[in-house]
């Protein structure tokens, strides 16, 4: 490696980032670049460790080491075409991904992890500035036609890798821009739009159509595709939202989490919210769910001016630091603490609502809540619980935010219509390794296949699927798989 002492000099240090007070006026990123010193630091201390553990913890199996070597060296170009190998969206990842790759590092056995996430994009920041990224249009096209449902990063991965083996491929989005999740479900402060909007005109110079209000099933006919296209590839993600069938649930006040930040993310981008406006302003808020959703509540609500912000978790908290039941190199259930949870939150944990309470106006006034109970099984994760005696409470609530995760893709429409198989958690069936549903064009890759997931999971999902598709279309395909290797056929 570049240094090889480099993990016994330097420990691990992140870029600074703008202050609470300042930040929680604006929807603006607010994590900023690192100094060229501390980033050839950060990149000196990946160690020659032999076996890179990092690879099999990334679900792009990036080639990290490589790249940051090449990091250390500054040659910038070396290293933005070792991560671009592997990886079609490093400034996505390289601002939302939980960084499973950090887990799995060998530094982190018994020092910080290397800062692998911030190097990613520190790279392709780098090479944007640097025209080091640039539209590659493929030199022959193959004549097949390729129709992807869905542009959130699956469909996005899906997309750039088939426009690279030549055919020709259209996107159809339902919301009015590209990016799905990306762009309606991430808010502005972790992922600007104009990032999304970079990358899809790159990929417009590169020849891939992009329709949007394209709602398949409903304003376009799946009959038309099913004969204009060689291959369909579903990649609309799971976007049925759990629900809390309690009682009170019907309020005004109580609502899904995406319905309330994707109408903030068009509030940033200027568009017009066609729903009654939901907003946090003057109210307290409760965000039920401990996910990434919920946090992003949090960032959002103390943005909108919020009295108050309670977090609520089912589960128990979880432990700061790794225990024997997690051991290195797996992904770690430990405490995490979100940019939005340093802005300001009230985070409980081993709580369960019982009951949405109105006022006379038929509006939110509070939420009964009651603390619990957990017993943990014998690997230490929580089993089952009780409601502790006595811990049954009202608090003041106007709005509450639902965040408890997906259930599975909208069933009605599209995947009605096409008649494909569900597996028995009401995803889109397909085989792991094929991609293929039970009509033989018709592939799925992302969300919709796996149940929710990461967007860096969607990503390596859009990628296999394509090498899949490739396949199908041409009996063979030089689209590299995750292991790197080039197999030529099935």
């Amino acid at each position: 490696m570049g240094k090889p002492t480099g993990f016994i000099e330097f420990t691990r240090e992140l870029p600074s980032k703008r202050p609470v007070a300042e930040r929680l006026h604006d929807y603006k990123e607010f994590v900023q670049q690192l100094p060229e010193q501390k980033l050839n630091e950060q990149s000196g201390r990946c160690m020659n460790c032999g076996v890179p553990f990092c690879h099999s913890g990334c679900p792009l199996g990036n080639i990290i080491p490589e790249f940051n070597d090449a990091v250390y060296k500054k040659s910038w170009a070396e290293a933005y075409d070792i991560l671009s190998s592997t990886n079609n969206f490093p400034e996505f990842t390289g601002r939302i991904c939980p960084a499973p790759c950090e887990s799995a590092c060998v530094l982190g056995i018994n020092q910080p992890p290397v800062t692998i996430e911030e190097i990613e994009k520190h790279i392709i920041e780098i090479a944007f500035e640097k025209g080091f990224v640039k539209a590659h249009k493929p030199n022959i096209r193959s004549g097949k036609k390729v129709a992807v449902i869905g542009s959130g990063p699956a469909g996005l991965a899906t997309a750039a890798q088939l426009n690279y083996a030549g055919h020709s491929v259209t996107v159809f989005e339902r919301d009015d821009a590209a990016g799905g999740l990306l762009r309606y479900g991430i808010p502005d402060f972790k992922l600007e739009k104009w990032v999304i909007d970079r990358r899809i005109s790159l990929m417009e110079e590169e020849g891939i159509v992009f329709k949007c209000n394209s709602n398949v099933g409903v304003n376009v006919s799946i009959n038309d595709l099913l004969r204009e296209f060689n291959a369909i590839v579903l990649a609309g993600g799971s976007t049925i939202p759990r629900d809390l069938p309690i009682t009170g649930r019907e309020l005004n006040g109580v609502y899904f989490a995406m319905e309330f930040l994707k109408q903030q993310n068009k509030r940033v981008a200027n568009k017009q919210v066609e729903a009654a406006d939901l907003l946090a302003s003057g109210k307290n808020v409760v965000v039920i769910g401990g996910g990434d959703t919920g946090s992003d509540c949090v960032g959002t609500s103390n943005r909108q001016g919020a009295i108050s912000v309670t977090q609520f978790e089912l589960l128990p908290k979880p432990p700061e630091s790794r225990t024997s039941n997690m051991p290195w190199p797996t992904y770690p259930m430990t405490l995490k603490i979100t940019s939005s949870h340093e802005e300001g939150a009230n985070r409980q944990w081993a709580v369960a609502t019982k009951s949405f309470n109105a006022d006379e106006q038929g509006n939110l006034k509070s939420l009964t809540i009651v603390d619990l109970e957990w017993t943990l099984s014998t690997d230490g994760r929580p089993a089952k619980f009780t409601e502790r005696a006595g811990s049954e409470r009202d608090i003041p609530c106007e709005l509450a935010l639902l965040a408890m995760g997906f259930v599975h893709p909208q069933h009605e429409g599209l995947i009605k219509q096409l008649g494909v198989d569900l597996d028995d958690r009401g995803n889109i069936k397909a085989d792991e390794k094929q991609f293929q549903t039970n009509i033989q064009k018709i592939f799925t890759a992302g969300d919709m296949r796996r149940g929710q997931s990461l967007v860096v999971w969607a990503i390596s999902e859009g990628r296999e699927c394509a090498r899949k598709v490739d396949i199908y279309l041409n009996g063979s395909s030089l689209l590299e798989t995750k292991d790197h290797s080039h197999i030529a056929t099935t």
